[in-house]
């Protein structure tokens, strides 16, 4: 049986309508608040300059908590205790649903004290939109129950969610050591049924190389929830990160943010995963040749910076057998990503129509053996 996950129905903004009193909502791919009940507009007045988005942190001092306080703020995040997803809700909320996995969850009065995000991407696209790319992509995957495909077409909301990622800057410097394979061929004489053939043989010489190489590093982005796969948020790049606003609640409004689960540090480690990787790359190029071994690498690592951001995701959770599947969609560009389960009876059906036309196939081989055809 499948069960469609509902959008949740609160937001930790609240931004009062001016003719009727109703919460306002922004307005995806606008700079304006729109009431829902009347339909009255109010546009977003800046408060920060693009600077103010894009305004790099130290991270050592971060680390070492001497960041100034004005770059920390304390919410009212809840915790998910089937997926561990961190929510802010609205002091008002007594209950609501985890907008990750649909679990019912019992709000506290806690806190939060976390770094303030210095900017977010504001959402582009709107709901009707993403449904529409989620429907178009699920119209690709035969496979898929048809209950799925059902979920698409009825038009269920989707969640709009603010979900936390670091970006790094880093100046890098790296030594190496290793070996470069010239490939060159030799011709030798063999005997093939009884006669005698030449041919060419590769073979690769090997001379040691070491050398230097450099690299900076900008905005390395780094997903900071638990409560997506990160192949999905991968995937969903490129982000157009000079869109960057500064940091305004007013964008907020109608949606959820998620509060950063992996710590500055944690995502420092992934970011130089990535870092080594591209160096290791820098490595092999350096090298040249047709082939290269790596024995060392050692790098120095100078001048590191973060930001953390909010990034505009809308989210899709889809129960089925048991088991919940999340589908994601940019809400910038609407490329989407996602797990679908597999429908076993239509597995079955095309596995029953691949038999029957092999055995057509081969009946019709072995009649032209025969001479029947």
């Amino acid at each position: 049986m499948s069960d469609i996950t509902e959008a949740p129905e609160t937001e930790k903004f609240h931004f009062p309508c001016a003719q009727c009193g109703s919460d306002l909502r922004y307005t995806p791919g606008a700079t304006e608040l729109t009431c829902p009940h009347c339909g009255h507009v109010q546009p977003i007045v800046a408060t920060g300059s693009r600077d103010d988005a894009m305004r790099e942190l130290d991270f050592q001092r971060t680390v070492a908590t001497q960041l100034s306080s004005a770059d920390y703020e304390e919410t009212r995040v809840l915790t998910c205790p089937s997926c561990g997803a961190q929510t802010e809700f609205a002091e008002t909320t007594q209950a609501a649903r985890c907008p990750f996995c649909d679990t019912v969850v019992v709000t506290d009065t806690g806190t939060h004290r976390h770094i303030k995000p210095q900017g977010l991407l504001p959402f582009v696209l709107d709901e009707r939109t993403a449904r529409a790319a989620m429907t178009t992509w699920l119209g690709r995957l035969w496979f898929a129950p048809n209950g799925l495909k059902d979920y698409a077409r009825k038009g269920r909301a989707m969640n709009g969610i603010y979900v936390p990622f670091w970006t790094f800057d880093a100046d890098t410097k790296s030594t190496y050591r290793g070996e470069r394979g010239d490939d060159y061929y030799e011709t030798r004489t063999v005997t093939r049924n009884g006669k005698s053939e030449t041919e060419r043989v590769r073979k690769t010489r090997w001379s040691n190389r070491s050398g230097a190489v450099a690299r900076f590093f900008d905005d390395v982005l780094v997903l900071a929830s638990k409560s997506l796969p990160r192949r999905y948020t991968d995937a969903l790049a490129p982000w157009d990160l000079k869109a960057l606003s500064p940091y305004q609640p007013e964008f907020l409004a109608g949606f959820r943010a998620e509060g950063y689960q992996v710590l500055l540090e944690d995502g420092f480690v992934i970011a130089r995963e990535y870092m080594d990787q591209v160096i290791r790359d820098d490595v092999r190029r350096d090298i040249g040749g047709d082939h290269q071994r790596i024995h060392n690498v050692d790098t120095f690592v100078n001048d590191v910076t973060f930001k953390h951001i909010l990034l505009p995701i809308w989210l899709a959770a889809y129960k089925f057998n048991g088991k919940t599947y999340q589908f994601v969609v940019n809400g910038q560009t609407g490329k989407v990503q996602g797990e679908r389960p597999w429908s076993k009876w239509k597995i079955a059906i095309a596995v029953i129509i691949a038999l029957i036309i092999a055995g057509g196939i081969g009946y019709g081989i072995y009649l032209n053996d025969q001479g029947g055809v």
